[in-house]
């Protein structure tokens, strides 16, 4: 099987247009993939997010999915996305927050209630269940971001810096989560980060956004050992 037959997400010669700034890109991603979006600040990588998830639609090009192109409606396309907010209500508690992600009036089944506690038992908040987000750390509230995504089940998750806020323990603590749900999903997953350290232990693959472009997905591990000179720039390496 070649990597064209693999890949499941393709950009194809798009341009997403924000007012005065463009970005172009041309790339692909495998199914299952784990890649890190990577870049200067301003250089649009947020931007690329918009576009794939749907809230901005491109000028040029078109965004597949298995071949297909995506829905002009966000709400119907095969995806989650996590903000650095975590996408959380702040009136509803830990278990109708992760409810939503099954349906959006929380009007629950037996089977569909037992399926919220097993997600958030799955993310090690069981005990937290009817707390509201202002009680939970940060840690806890992107836990209950990642407990809804893992109820909705789609194959595509995008986040966007959703763990820029916390400290080192807890960043990775998240990435353990995040893991863990992506080995019980089997999505494709695409995550902003300006942490290095972040995106080395995340990604396999990394998409270098950068003078108005974003680059082809590229190993991650041989990218930041032979930098270009916008990623150099970037990470404070200079040769």
């Amino acid at each position: 099987m070649t990597k064209e037959d693999e890949d499941i997400l393709y950009l194809k010669n798009v341009c997403f247009t924000q007012e005065k700034f463009s970005l172009t890109a041309d790339f692909s991603v495998s199914k299952g993939g784990r890649v890190a979006i990577i870049g200067p600040s301003g250089e649009g990588k947020s931007t690329l997010l918009l576009g794939i998830s749907g809230f901005l639609q491109p000028t040029a090009g078109e965004v597949l999915w298995d071949g297909k192109p995506m829905s002009n409606h966000p709400g119907q396309r095969p995806l989650s996305i996590l903000f650095q907010e975590h996408n959380l209500f702040p009136h509803l508690s830990a278990a109708d927050n992760v409810a939503l992600g099954l349906n959006p009036n929380m009007w629950l089944s037996k089977e569909q209630v037992l399926l919220v506690d097993k997600a958030l038992d799955q993310v090690g908040l069981s005990e937290k269940a009817e707390a509201y987000p202002r009680d939970l750390s940060g840690g806890q509230r992107g836990r209950v971001g990642l407990a809804r995504i893992l109820l909705r089940k789609r194959p595509l998750i995008l986040l966007d810096e959703p763990f820029s806020a916390l400290g080192p323990a807890l960043k990775d603590e998240m990435l353990e989560v995040l893991d863990k749900i992506l080995k019980l999903t089997g999505a494709t997953a695409l995550m902003v980060t300006h942490d290095t350290n972040d995106a080395i232990k995340f990604a396999d693959e990394a998409i270098l956004v950068a003078d108005g472009h974003a680059h082809k997905p590229q190993e991650i591990k041989s990218l930041f050992s032979n930098p270009p000179l916008a990623l150099q720039k970037y990470i404070g390496t200079r040769r």
